[in-house]
């Protein structure tokens, strides 16, 4: 808004053209984020806190401590993170740009069947909440929409294009297959994160890890001198969701200080599934798909855990670990909570670093 509003003003006072500029205008999506996390933060916890007299229900499978130290924690804390980046965004980017429009529709829809299915498991008591069934379908109707928009509006030599990383020539037609393609990038990104959120500030620094590389690559992909020196594929316009990433950091950066061990409020599947779909909608757009899968190597090992775990116990009755996801496994085997969220920071923190290697190696 604030850009759309300056550049009117750009020709009476030169102050205004700093809103040109995207390194600017993302800065200031930070901070807007932060401040309104810390703003709004403690009243939402505290309504929360009102409204759920038992907080969030505690997998009785899961490691014993978690009855004792996370009983009566409220959940639905990505409630807090979405008002911060649809603020800050709304009030930084330019909102005549599709993208924006898209990744917003991408996260408040996601973000609803995440709140959908946090409602049922404080009003049913249990840590089942929405069915696998319905919930795969509310996100596969948001996916496709947001698919058929990307690629109607993708230019013309990249629609239905998939670029691969480490060469800087090839791109895959997949014709027909984009749009599923695409559908299973962002349902897949939203259920991998959505797995990660299980120990205290567990999720929350991976998804910030991982918005911080997607701002940089959206602006590097978005700006045509820099896409060429770095011979990535230039998507005009894309540009852009830096301001969005640069929201979800601050943001995250906000919550986390009220979701640090011990947490004082979850996530929840507000926020999982909300920012686990936005950053598989920006990788589609920057046509960064593969790359995703390595900078969120972190959400990928928390998914395939579960995948083997039930494939396994499927096929021969037995488990591979000692419990699914893989954080629980490393709490089963004795490791304290806070060892494991920082270990597993330090891996996210890996994958990012050979995520953004594959920009350079070309």
């Amino acid at each position: 808004m604030l850009y759309n509003l300056m550049m009117g003003c750009a020709d009476k006072y030169a102050i205004c053209n700093l809103f040109q500029y995207l390194s600017f205008r993302s800065g200031g999506a930070v901070f807007t984020a932060l401040i309104i996390s810390f703003i709004i933060g403690p009243k939402i916890i505290r309504w929360l806190k009102s409204k759920q007299a038992e907080g969030q229900p505690i997998r009785e499978d899961g490691p014993q401590s978690h009855l004792l130290t996370k009983k009566g924690t409220p959940t639905m804390g990505g409630v807090m993170i979405l008002l911060a980046v649809s603020g800050a965004t709304l009030l930084w980017a330019n909102l005549t740009n599709p993208y924006v429009w898209i990744v917003l529709l991408v996260t408040c829809g996601f973000g609803l069947i995440g709140f959908g299915d946090d409602f049922l498991k404080l009003t049913k008591r249990n840590s089942k909440g929405l069915s696998s069934r319905k919930k795969m379908l509310a996100q596969a109707v948001i996916s496709l929409i947001a698919a058929i928009v990307v690629q109607s509006i993708s230019p013309a030599a990249l629609s239905g294009q998939v670029a691969i990383p480490f060469f800087k020539n090839v791109l895959i037609d997949f014709g027909l297959f984009y749009i599923p393609f695409v559908m299973v990038v962002m349902i897949g990104a939203s259920n991998a994160v959505n797995l990660t959120d299980g120990l205290d500030g567990l999720a929350i620094v991976p998804i910030m890890i991982v918005a911080g590389c997607f701002a940089l690559i959206a602006y590097l992909v978005g700006n045509i001198k820099f896409a060429d020196y770095l011979q990535l594929h230039y998507v005009v316009g894309s540009g852009e969701l830096a301001v969005f990433c640069a929201a979800l950091v601050g943001a995250s950066l906000g919550f986390l200080w009220f979701n640090a061990p011990p947490a004082m409020v979850f996530m929840g599947d507000t926020g999982s599934l909300a920012f686990g779909g936005a950053l598989g909608v920006i990788s589609v757009i920057t046509r960064h798909e593969f790359v995703l899968a390595i900078i969120g190597g972190l959400f990928v090992i928390e998914a395939v855990s579960v995948i083997l775990q039930v494939a396994s116990f499927k096929m021969t009755g037995k488990r591979i670990f000692r419990m699914a996801p893989i954080h629980h496994h490393f709490e089963k085997l004795g490791w304290s909570e806070p060892t494991v969220v920082i270990r597993f920071w330090i891996v996210a923190c890996i994958f990012a670093l050979l995520g953004l290697a594959t920009l350079k190696l070309r």
